[in-house]
């Protein structure tokens, strides 16, 4: 129970930080309601579920076959959490752009999304990064336990960019407005990736 409390706080802190999946689903709030964007919020997590699926099936075959290999996954996954820690700390903002876009029919917007997502490779490379770091394979299969974290993953996600798409009429606007606030929202995204992962590789290497 402690590790999936902990595991809540870490992805919360990560889903509320505006990124292009937020950008997307305020766009698409902004051009058709919020209707459009809940339905793309549906379809992207969606999406996600492929990529927990490949990372459970892939992590638990690789622990089966080799735990050192596991343990150097694990590690890998630590050092890219801080290597993104790092780029969010030095980029540097680019003005933000909501574009019109002509109105599109559910169906496709919730296909979108669900395309956009799986074949974005981030996606599987955050998954297989981040996912790993509270499995204990000690503590049961691990498939299971990805697959768990996964789905919580995927409902805080569904919550946290709902919220965005219901309150995208009078506060998207506002959301990474200014380069001082989307520096701001970028340092405190780079902060929370290196916690992640150094936190990820102390309590590694104390296992």
């Amino acid at each position: 129970m402690t590790t999936l409390l902990l595991f809540g706080a870490a992805s919360l802190a990560l889903l509320v930080v505006p990124g292009p999946a937020v950008l997307y689903i305020v766009t698409r709030s902004f051009s058709q309601g919020r209707q459009a964007g809940l339905v793309s919020v549906l379809g992207i997590h969606v999406g996600s579920i492929v990529h927990v699926a490949a990372a459970a099936a892939g992590l638990s075959a690789l622990l089966a076959s080799s735990a050192t290999a596991f343990a150097i996954v694990k590690y890998l996954g630590a050092a890219y959490l801080v290597w993104l820690g790092v780029q969010k700390l030095r980029r540097r903002p680019e003005p933000a752009r909501v574009e019109e876009t002509p109105p599109v029919p559910p169906r496709r917007l919730f296909t979108e999304g669900i395309v956009v997502n799986v074949l974005n490779p981030k996606t599987a490379i955050f998954f297989l990064a981040f996912l790993p770091q509270f499995v204990h394979p000690d503590r049961g299969p691990v498939a299971l336990q990805i697959a768990i974290f996964g789905l919580c993953f995927i409902l805080l996600g569904i919550v946290s960019d709902g919220t965005y798409a219901l309150l995208a009429g009078t506060l998207a606007s506002r959301v990474r407005r200014t380069a001082r606030a989307r520096r701001r929202l970028d340092r405190a995204s780079g902060v929370v990736y290196l916690g992640l992962g150094a936190g990820a590789a102390l309590a590694s290497r104390s296992a």
